[in-house]
């Protein structure tokens, strides 16, 4: 990358000094995925690669656990739409475009980094629970795990790009 990473360009405007990591990560997961995905064939979007997950399914999980883990920071359950959400996500959807799921993804990144900007440390410290087994949590472990699942499946997204992109390139 020819820009400094996320982090090293000082403070997010309006966010809260400790959502400060959990905001530049999601920044520099958005910046890297534009990156990668910049074009990326729709026609590879479910192809998967040694039998792991396909970039699309990365795509939908990264939105989707955003959109998860700011409802339960809310305190509020998961709607029927948002269980459908989940289900699908792995389930191919040939309509859906690299581009669409790429700007899902961006609206939700905006939208976290809006909350984040509207929460206090002392809504940071609030309990909370997670799925229907009601696991104890925080909204500051929410939004940090929210931070770092998106880390983790971009990275894996950028490996099965970077194997599909150069197979495509040889012929495979």
């Amino acid at each position: 990358m020819s820009q400094p990473e996320a982090w090293l360009n000082g403070p997010l405007p309006q966010i809260p000094f400790l959502l400060q990591p959990a905001a530049h990560a999601l920044v520099q997961a958005e910046m890297e995925l534009v990156a990668c995905m910049e074009g990326f064939p729709d026609e590879l979007l479910w192809k998967r690669v040694a039998g792991r997950a396909s970039v699309g399914f990365h795509l939908q999980h990264l939105s989707g656990v955003i959109d998860r883990l700011t409802t339960y920071a809310k305190e509020l359950p998961l709607s029927e739409e948002q269980f459908t959400f989940l289900k699908n996500e792995k389930t191919p959807d040939p309509s859906l475009t690299t581009s669409e799921l790429v700007s899902r993804f961006q609206k939700k990144v905006a939208d976290t980094l809006k909350v984040f900007s509207q929460t206090t440390e002392k809504e940071l410290r609030q309990f909370r629970t997670v799925g229907r087994k009601k696991l104890p949590t925080s909204v500051m472990g929410l939004y940090f795990h929210l931070a770092e699942h998106s880390q983790r499946h971009f990275g894996q997204l950028l490996v099965t790009v970077s194997v599909l992109k150069e197979n495509q390139k040889s012929g495979n």
